[in-house]
């Protein structure tokens, strides 16, 4: 599903170039569950926006379900991160002016998801985060836990195969914390593929899998 070849990012900062990422080469499968960890700079948000299309590395190549990324326009890449890439952030990535039902509407919307579809998809995903009584509530009116069950559900709407996560337990406590996790691993006992970027190792002892990033190179690669 996942394939990154020989992947190196480097970004210029005034006269001298700094590595984000150098020569990373990794496969990921369908229905993995993947932690990625690693000291901040280490490259975990660069290797995470390059596999969700977000940004583009400096040389090497990204084959995603074959298709070669890298050799890809921009419409093209837009296009397979709508298809099958969704992300989950830190700090939720909601719009303060939707209620929790239309911001998960938005991925169904931008796909012109009929309206009476939406309904259904939109309130089945809202039950299964466990807050189909707060479809009409704002973010201002949740709470953490409750905003990334919001976020979380906008992933699942957009019905993709992937799911990209970035410290999504970062502004949460411990106990709600683990719930988000137990959310997202039941997404991934359905076969989606889960990749997530954190600094707790209790978050990321209950993956299959941990890479270890240091300096913008993959120093461990750890399947259970």
């Amino acid at each position: 599903m996942i394939e990154l070849k020989g992947i190196s990012k480097i970004y210029q900062q005034n006269t001298s170039p700094s590595v984000a990422l150098e020569e990373v080469s990794l496969t990921i499968g369908q229905g993995e569950l993947v932690a990625v960890m690693g000291p901040s700079g280490s490259g975990k948000s660069t290797l995470l926006n390059i596999i969700g299309c977000m940004d583009t590395p400096t040389s090497g190549t990204y084959l995603l379900d074959g298709v070669d990324v890298t050799a890809s326009s921009r419409n093209r890449q837009q296009k397979l991160r709508k298809e099958k890439i969704s992300f989950v952030f830190q700090h939720f990535a909601l719009m303060d002016m939707y209620t929790a039902y239309e911001n998960v509407e938005v991925p169904l919307t931008a796909r012109n998801v009929k309206r009476g579809k939406r309904k259904k998809i939109i309130e089945q995903c809202l039950e299964e985060m466990g807050i189909g009584d707060l479809k009409k509530r704002y973010p201002n009116q949740m709470s953490g836990g409750q905003k990334q069950r919001t976020a979380i559900a906008r992933a699942l709407a957009a019905g993709t195969p992937i799911v990209l996560c970035d410290e999504p337990t970062g502004a949460l406590d411990q106990k709600t914390g683990q719930e988000v996790i137990n959310v997202l691993k039941q997404i991934n006992q359905n076969g989606v593929t889960v990749i997530i970027v954190t600094h707790d190792p209790r978050i990321a002892a209950q993956t299959d899998r941990i890479l270890y990033i240091l300096d913008g190179k993959i120093v461990e690669d750890r399947k259970k």
